[in-house]
C-alpha cells in the first residue's frame, strides 16, 4: 500500500503535523531509498526507506524563509518592536519575527484554526483569527505598530496598504509578498493559477510600487522570495516604509533586473 509522504513523515515521527511535514519536504531535506523528493504530494511504500537529512525548517512553516531573506537582504530589525503578520496563515512569519526579537506580534488572518500550537501558547502572540485586514483599526490593534508583513492571497495589495498604513508608527516598515498570480489580469494568469511571462511579473511589481508610492511610502527596496509559491509561482519582497504623501521609489530599484534574476534563479525549480 502507498501514502503521501507527507503522511509518511508524520505517521514516522520525522514532522509535528502534515503542515511541517510539506515544509521539510519542499526544503530538500527528505530522502526516499537515498533519493531526494521535494514533492509533499508523491506517494511510496510504506515500507521505504525515509530519512531527513541535514538542518529541518527553523520555523513552523516554510514562510518564515521568506521573511528571514528578507530582513537580512533589507538589513530589517524587529528587535524590541510590537509587529503584525497579515495573513498569518500557520505562523511561519510570526516566528520568524519572534527569533529576532519582536516583542509582540498580531497574527492576522481571515481563516481560522491555521495558527501552529506552538505560537498559540506564545504570550508574545496575538491570534486575530476570522479578521478581514481591510476593515482592521488602529483601535482594534490598540497600541501603535513598528513593522508589519504581509502575505495575502486571492486579494490584491492594494486592497491591503492603507489600512496597515493606518496603524503603523511614522515610519513604521513593512515587508509585503507580491504575489503576480494574484494581481495580474485573469487573462495573464495560465494553468494552475501560474504566471509564467517575464513581462507580467515586471508589469504587476511595477504596478504595486507606483501604488506604493503614490499612497504615502517609500519604497525603499526589492527582491525576489528565495523559494516558490504552493503552486510554483515566483514572489517578489518589497521593503516600504511609511512616509507622508505621495512618497518615491528608491531609483537603485531595477525592476527588470531583479525579475530576470528571479527567472535564473526559480524557473527551472519545482
Amino acid at each position: 500500500m502507498k501514502e503521501r509522504l507527507d503522511v509518511l513523515l508524520v505517521k514516522r515521527n520525522l514532522a509535528a503535523s502534515r503542515e511541517k511535514a510539506k515544509a521539510i519536504i519542499m526544503s530538500g531535506n527528505v530522502y526516499v531509498d537515498n533519493q531526494k523528493e521535494d514533492k509533499p504530494g508523491t506517494t511510496f511504500p510504506e515500507e521505504s526507506k525515509i530519512e531527513v537529512r541535514g538542518h529541518t525548517l527553523p520555523y513552523v512553516s516554510r514562510g518564515g524563509l521568506k521573511l528571514e531573506k528578507a530582513m537580512k537582504e533589507f538589513q530589517v530589525s524587529v528587535e524590541g518592536k510590537v509587529c503584525t503578520d497579515v495573513g498569518s496563515s500557520t505562523g511561519g512569519f510570526t516566528d520568524c519575527m519572534l527569533q529576532n526579537g519582536a516583542v509582540k506580534v498580531f497574527a492576522i488572518d481571515v481563516g481560522h484554526g491555521q495558527l501552529d500550537w506552538k505560537l498559540r501558547q506564545d504570550e508574545r502572540v496575538v491570534c486575530m483569527e476570522k479578521t478581514n485586514i481591510r476593515y482592521v483599526t488602529p483601535e482594534d490593534i490598540g497600541e501603535p505598530v513598528d513593522f508589519s508583513s504581509i502575505d495575502v492571497s486571492f486579494i490584491s495589495l492594494t486592497k491591503v496598504l492603507m489600512p496597515i498604513r493606518d496603524y503603523l508608527t511614522d515610519k513604521g516598515q513593512i515587508v509585503a509578498l507580491i504575489k503576480p498570480q494574484f494581481e495580474a489580469g485573469r487573462e495573464k494568469v495560465g494553468k494552475k493559477g501560474v504566471v509564467r511571462e517575464k513581462s507580467t511579473h515586471i508589469e504587476v511589481v511595477t504596478m504595486i510600487l507606483d501604488y506604493a508610492s503614490t499612497h504615502g511610502f517609500h519604497v525603499m527596496d526589492l527582491t525576489f522570495s528565495p523559494i516558490k509559491g504552493p503552486e510554483g509561482n515566483i514572489e517578489y519582497l518589497v521593503q516600504l516604509e511609511k512616509c507622508e504623501e505621495p512618497g518615491d521609489i528608491n531609483e537603485k530599484i531595477q525592476i527588470e533586473k531583479i525579475v530576470d534574476e528571479a527567472f535564473g534563479n526559480l524557473a527551472k525549480k519545482e
